[in-house]
């Protein structure tokens, strides 16, 4: 099993990204980007720091230096995708995977990537920016 799979099997992840991907208010008129970080904390365990809400198609990443925030690892970082009309990708942008791919404070040894939150689809953008359909959005929600 990889590390993506097994994170959507610990539950406080699992939901703080279904929070997320409500809060973005998907296929609605105030849809906005919602994300966070992933974090590892000293105990070893994973938890979930939201970062300030987006707008219709972008988000602030904050200051994440040497693939950590607030001291802790950054082991994934997310954002949702929720305009789903047709005027708005859901897989992630090229601008998404650019993003990932060259930031160099995403590259520490256990950063997995960037999970895309669409209404079909949850995407993983690995830290070399290529990309792999995960799951189906509705089976992980």
């Amino acid at each position: 099993m990889n590390v993506a799979a097994a994170l959507f099997r610990i539950y406080p992840v699992r939901d703080a990204l279904r929070n997320a991907w409500e809060e973005s208010k998907p296929g609605t008129q105030d849809a906005h980007e919602e994300g966070g970080f992933v974090l590892r904390n000293f105990a070893g365990n994973l938890e979930v720091h939201r970062w300030p809400k987006g707008v219709q198609a972008n988000i602030t990443v904050p200051p994440h230096p040497s693939c950590q925030f607030k001291q802790l690892d950054v082991v994934f970082s997310f954002h949702t995708h929720p305009n789903v009309s047709d005027e708005f990708l859901q897989e992630p942008s090229e601008t998404d995977k650019r993003s990932v791919q060259e930031d160099p404070d995403l590259k520490g040894a256990l950063y997995e990537g960037e999970l895309v939150i669409s209404q079909e689809n949850i995407y993983l953008i690995s830290p070399n920016g290529e990309v792999q359909e995960l799951i189906k959005t509705s089976s992980f929600f």
